[in-house]
């Protein structure tokens, strides 16, 4: 007997004579008009300094200063041979705890020209997270700014490593921290004039100084070494069991990941991008950096830490055609008092992502900020980490009520949370992506990695999502517990435990409420043992002194019980509701 496939989506399983007509699943499969990139970072880098030597690749705003693509790739080689000369090489970890600059790029591409595995730390961490960071991911080398805002980071490090205020002349030694060597210390507004603020440091112009004891044809030798499925990159993601997992990524998951998502933006050396979003994130060392230097466009940053008016200035002064960002910074933009006095028509596109995106938001960022092909993008850390974007020709309701489609050379199916079977188009379940985006796996840590992605190599979003007959997929929740506050993904687990840490804590549950500007808000319940007393201040002030601020709750209830179900597991949905009940009052 024939048989016959009609279109996605088209009737059930059944018999109509000569022609079965088969069911159609939440499945779909990009295969894309290029083929995947098959070459490392610095092997496509060198291609797009020869063919645009002279084009500008970065213009940091706030430092004052401007590259060429062939000064960046100097600048790159110069950095390299340093590390070379330093004793590091192919497979060592390097961690780089920075606001954006030019020194975070030379970093990210002098690391991936010797197979270094660059390790984002985020700069907002406080030392018991820093602790952890350095420990999980057994960092061998710290790169670091002297300070931002109220962060001191060199007195942090002072703190876990007491052997910096003493003279090193080799390596460092340390117990905690055994695979520790050595910490360079750089001002990004004068690099090469940074003091050296302990005599254990090395400045940036010492670091520099070692390139000379490495000549070209050797670094050369090491860039030959590699391979396109080396580890490159370590990002930490928010861990349902407490502390962040260390996502290790390879030349091939994130470089494909930047090229094919500059070409479903249509971008090209033409154009010139807006960076306010942060490098440490996969938005900015990929979708960014990496976007840019795939195509050879130049890399734009207005400022070292998101300011909605520095972005404005930017994106006038440099004609930029792109600018990225997760909805606030572009709620902060729109609301800005000086908005009306700047001329944005130079932008064309760009990328909304990290929290869910307001119809209403979009149709604004589109029609005023002339952002008129802007793109929804989803996706997560373990997946390079863009899975799906929409597409400028797409219809506005698609453009602001669905994530679009995959990327080319991507597979993404919707699956019965229970049985695991794949579900009929339409229907909700777990997203799960196959691919050469999934990540290697979670540096150290195999149990989660095979927790993450099952024996068919499935990467398991834990987001609950529907996909259409075309493939378009719309994201209506989550299973895991995260919370994504103005981009930060963030699990209560982490703040728990350290709440539950606190003397008078016997009983806490965090999770998040709605928030019009963050999109989701941090919210603590609170249980203290019987006879104490504690004020919300002196809670907040506790977790001030050992978490990110973005991770500090906002709102701080104390409670006599918590919702339970007969089994005596905290009910949060129930505690959510009641809390949106007395906030929206």
């Amino acid at each position: 007997m024939p048989f016959r496939v009609l279109p996605r989506g088209e009737g059930e399983l059944q018999d109509q004579g000569a022609v079965m007509v088969f069911p159609q699943k939440s499945y779909f499969h990009c295969g894309g008009d290029q083929p995947l990139l098959g070459t490392t970072i610095p092997e496509h880098f060198a291609v797009i300094v020869q063919r645009f030597p002279d084009r500008e690749a970065i213009v940091s705003v706030h430092q004052n200063r401007r590259l060429s693509y062939s000064e960046l790739a100097q600048q790159v080689d110069r950095v390299a041979r340093s590390l070379v000369a330093l004793g590091f090489s192919k497979g060592d970890r390097i961690g780089v705890w920075s606001t954006n600059n030019i020194e975070w790029l030379l970093l990210q591409l002098a690391t991936a020209r010797i197979g270094i595995i660059l390790v984002n730390i985020n700069p907002a961490y406080k030392p018991r997270e820093l602790s952890y960071a350095l420990q999980r991911s057994e960092v061998q080398c710290v790169f670091t700014m002297p300070a931002f805002r109220s962060s001191s980071y060199v007195e942090m490090l002072v703190e876990l490593l007491p052997e910096l205020k003493q003279t090193i002349d080799a390596d460092l030694s340390s117990n905690e921290f055994p695979f520790m060597r050595r910490i360079v210390v750089f001002d990004p507004l004068k690099p090469e004039q940074t003091q050296r603020p302990y005599p254990g440091f090395i400045t940036w112009a010492d670091f520099l100084a070692c390139s000379e004891e490495i000549s070209s044809d050797e670094l050369d030798t090491c860039t030959a070494r590699l391979d396109m499925d080396d580890a490159i990159n370590i990002q930490y993601t928010s861990g349902t069991t407490g502390f962040p997992k260390a996502v290790v990524l390879t030349h091939h998951n994130i470089l494909n990941n930047a090229y094919f998502s500059a070409q479903a933006m249509h971008f090209s050396e033409q154009d010139r991008l807006a960076v306010p979003v942060p490098f440490y994130h996969c938005f900015g060392m990929v979708l960014a950096n990496l976007l840019s230097v795939s195509v050879g466009a130049c890399i734009v940053l207005p400022c070292e830490h998101f300011d909605a008016l520095a972005v404005l200035q930017a994106i006038e002064a440099e004609k930029c055609t792109a600018v990225h960002g997760v909805p606030t910074m572009f709620i902060a933009q729109l609301e800005h008092q000086h908005f009306n006095d700047f001329d944005l028509s130079s932008l064309r596109t760009g990328i909304m992502a990290g929290a869910p995106c307001p119809a209403v938001l979009m149709k604004q960022v589109m029609e005023q900020m002339h952002c008129r092909e802007i793109l929804i993008g989803y996706g997560e850390t373990e997946a390079s980490p863009i899975t799906h974007l929409t597409r400028p020709e797409d219809i506005l309701q698609r453009r602001t009520k669905t994530v679009g489609k995959n990327l080319p050379h991507q597979e993404v199916k919707v699956v019965d949370v229970e049985s695991g079977q794949t579900k009929a188009l339409d229907e909700v379940g777990e997203i799960c992506f196959r691919g050469y985006h999934v990540m290697q796996g979670y540096y150290g840590d195999a149990e989660a990695t095979t927790k993450a992605i099952d024996q068919q190599g499935w990467l398991h979003s834990g987001d609950l999502g529907s996909m259409d007959a075309e493939g378009y997929v719309k994201i209506t929740g989550r299973l895991k517990e995260m919370i994504i506050r103005g981009g930060e993904n963030i699990y209560p687990r982490e703040i728990e435990e350290l709440i539950f840490n606190h003397p008078k804590v016997a009983e806490v549950a965090v999770f998040g409420v709605p928030d019009d500007f963050y999109g989701e808000e941090l919210m603590a319940w609170i249980e203290l043992h019987s006879g104490e007393s504690a004020t919300e201040d002196e809670l907040r002030e506790f977790c001030k002194a050992s978490l990110a601020h973005f991770k500090v709750p906002k709102y701080i209830w104390f409670v006599d019980e918590f919702p339970m179900t007969v089994t005596g597991k905290l009910q949060k949905f129930r505690m959510r509701d009641l809390a949106l009940e007395k906030l929206t009052k």
